[in-house]
């Protein structure tokens, strides 16, 4: 059967790529701006191939890291390696990668198929083949029939797309993607996402995606590196760096985090509503006063009539209800399911029970 994707493009007309994505590794990147540290001896490796996300709050680092890679930036100290060879003194121009940006980019002057070429007339590649692979480009994006369309005559999603064929053109070992989507709305954000991944999956090129928005980043990526002040507090696979998050930055920037008092039982252990539960970890923290990070489904409650929580909130999420108790002075989230949410309503008193495995505990606040 033949596969299409939402821009009409056959998916068994998709040619591989004639060549790989090439291994990157970034090493121990410093950079500072006047008395900012951007960059704070940061190290990433993505593989060939693979699809690594930068996610974090505005002035993490992330894009001056992707700025390095891309040669627009030099670092201060550290090295930045493709395919083997160091290339951190190379122009951005002789990196072979291809780069996309939040802003379109394009010029204003040329049409859709000329903005796709433009990187194969500065290569020499001659006219024939230039229209082949533009147009092939265009076609692979769906946009086939916008060819002789100028930018302003495209809506901001087809201006990217014609941007992201522009990257794909010269057949870069390395795509890097500068908050691509953050200029879209909802709808044409989630559809050229998965134009993206899909894409990148089928072409097999290196990526490194920088963006602010977790759904991006958790939806798209191989794997997250979760970035605050200049350094990687975690690098991992969506489902781990959520279920599993190291340190309380990262488990409070990525998903929905309650925080519950905990009493130190020894460095291993907590006691936490009333159940003794594994530390994720080492206890380091030194502090008397503790609390526990814990998602919406690492609780359970239930009816009590003398119990400690009381619900003050009920959101309905389809499938599940989140349920907002107040716990003391601390508002915990719970989610259960929609059908049993019914017997748990406003204002009713419950008790609170841990069901996680372990838990990632920090000093109290």
């Amino acid at each position: 059967m033949t596969m299409t994707n939402t821009t009409g493009t056959s998916r068994d007309d998709l040619a591989p790529s004639e060549r790989s994505g090439a291994p990157v590794a970034l090493r121990h990147l410093r950079r500072r701006f006047a008395t900012t540290t951007a960059l704070d001896g940061f190290s990433l490796d993505l593989q060939p191939g693979e699809f690594v996300a930068l996610l974090g709050p505005s002035g993490c680092g992330k894009t001056t890291a992707l700025r390095v890679l891309a040669g627009f930036e030099t670092p201060d100290e550290g090295s930045v390696w493709v395919d083997g060879a160091d290339v951190t003194g190379v122009p951005a121009q002789r990196r072979d990668m291809g780069m996309v940006f939040q802003s379109y980019s394009l010029f204003p002057n040329l049409s859709a198929h000329d903005n796709v070429a433009f990187g194969l007339r500065l290569r020499k590649v001659s006219g024939s083949e230039r229209r082949r692979r533009a147009n092939e480009l265009l076609e692979l994006v769906g946009l086939a029939e916008h060819r002789s369309k100028f930018p302003h005559q495209l809506s901001g999603g087809q201006q990217q797309r014609v941007a992201l064929a522009r990257a794909l053109a010269i057949e870069p070992r390395v795509l890097l993607l500068d908050e691509p989507l953050s200029a879209l709305d909802a709808k044409v954000r989630a559809e050229l996402r998965d134009q993206i991944r899909f894409l990148q999956r089928r072409l097999s090129i290196t990526t490194l995606f920088v963006t602010h928005d977790q759904e991006e980043a958790l939806s798209m990526a191989d794997r997250v590196g979760v970035m605050y002040q200049g350094r990687a507090e975690q690098i991992a696979a969506p489902a781990e760096l959520y279920a599993r998050p190291e340190t309380p930055f990262v488990a409070e920037f990525v998903g929905i985090t309650s925080r519950v008092p905990a009493t130190r039982r020894d460095d291993t252990h907590v006691e936490l509503l009333g159940r003794v539960v594994p530390v994720r970890g080492h206890l380091g923290v030194s502090s008397p006063e503790l609390e526990a990070l814990l998602r919406p489904e690492d609780l359970t409650v239930r009816l009590a009539v003398d119990g400690p929580a009381v619900i003050v909130n009920r959101s309905f999420l389809g499938s599940t209800t989140r349920l907002e108790v107040a716990l003391g002075s601390s508002i915990v989230k719970v989610d259960v399911a929609h059908r049993t949410s019914e017997d748990l309503p406003h204002l009713a008193r419950v008790d609170l029970e841990v069901v996680a495995p372990d838990v990632l505990v920090s000093a109290r606040r």
